[in-house]
């Protein structure tokens, strides 16, 4: 019973990181960028696709395709929470996230990221 109390006290100890990560194709080169408030739900992405229940249809039709072995993921930034004062994760993760997608541009025959309309 000692070790399920230790076990339950080292999770809820465990840092929970938020971050913008990346699943690559190694046959094409083509990226997935989007964020997450915990980097370790990155098996729980890897297990939709494996399930064939991921949303991005073109992704997942090219997971099927090729199979797990020629993806790989990746964490591209770490979200560095302010020491003091307020700090809104959710947007300054938002914040991150747009910030790669600019500078991957992940769009058409580069990714599997839709481009978002302007001023909608």
């Amino acid at each position: 019973m000692d070790r399920k109390k230790e076990l339950k006290q080292l999770f809820k100890e465990t840092k929970v990181e938020a971050g913008i990560y990346q699943i690559k194709n190694q046959h094409n080169h083509k990226v997935f960028i989007a964020s997450t408030r915990n980097l370790k739900t990155l098996k729980g992405k890897q297990f939709e696709l494996s399930m064939g229940t991921s949303t991005n249809k073109a992704l997942q039709e090219e997971w099927n395709h090729y199979g797990k072995d020629a993806f790989v993921f990746e964490v591209l930034e770490v979200l560095k929470p302010k020491e003091t004062g307020f700090f809104d994760t959710k947007r300054e993760l938002q914040k991150l996230e747009e910030a790669w997608l600019e500078k991957v541009q992940p769009y058409g025959e580069r990714g599997y990221n839709k481009e978002k309309a302007n001023g909608l």
